[in-house]
């Protein structure tokens, strides 16, 4: 009783604090050959996998599309709880889309839960570790850590969206992680997804996971 009743305060912080979700799926994908949304795990896209999962703990989720848009749009699920916005400005580097889900967040959201479309092993206990640990301490930055290794997803709250919009899209969202450490909360995991980049046909392989349509083998 006393682990379900835990679980139901965990659940009602998460919600006062509304979180929202970002996942970014703009990429070029050109290491892989293939748009990484679109690559499965088992019978899932990452897209879908990780969108789920996102939703479990995010009330919202908006899913920034840029190369590849009406593909990887097409393969967005059926859920009036996601939204979808096309940064035309992809090129110009990761932050840039992260800034084009920031825009389409709720006005009343407390943080933004940010994940990236090719990390998709990260386990469903890791998001509400973050979304867990923003609810119980407030935190302006919250990190998963596997083996000393800072990972993703990343939630920023409220207070740190100004940051980010205003931040040089060059430098990338680093550029306001790493302003001031003292107000980065990291949550230890052992989930070795927070930090599994899958960037090539042989980064799957390693992961155990299919290649990209038309790749055999390496």
């Amino acid at each position: 009783m006393a682990g379900r009743s835990n679980r139901s305060v965990r659940a009602a912080l998460v919600t006062r604090h509304a979180i929202e979700g970002i996942l970014l799926a703009a990429g070029e994908s050109r290491r892989m050959g293939f748009p990484k949304p679109l690559l499965m795990v088992g019978d899932e896209t990452f897209l879908r996998r990780t969108a789920s999962a996102m939703l479990q703990v995010a009330r919202r989720v908006t899913i920034v599309t840029g190369a590849h848009a009406d593909r990887i749009r097409a393969e967005v699920p059926s859920d009036a709880r996601i939204t979808i916005v096309n940064n035309a400005d992809f090129t110009r580097g990761q932050l840039s889309s992260l800034k084009s889900g920031l825009a389409a967040v709720s006005s009343d959201a407390s943080a933004a839960m940010v994940h990236l479309a090719d990390h998709p092993l990260v386990l469903g206990s890791t998001y509400r570790a973050v979304a867990d640990e923003f609810a119980a301490k407030g935190a302006s930055i919250v990190i998963p850590r596997h083996a000393g290794r800072r990972g993703h997803p990343v939630l920023f709250a409220r207070t740190i969206f100004s940051e980010l919009m205003a931040a040089p899209d060059d430098q990338g969202a680093r550029f306001v992680v790493n302003a001031d450490p003292a107000r980065i909360v990291y949550v230890d995991v052992d989930d070795v997804g927070v930090t599994l980049d899958l960037d090539t046909p042989a980064d799957l392989v390693r992961a155990g996971l299919a290649p990209p349509p038309g790749v055999d083998g390496l």
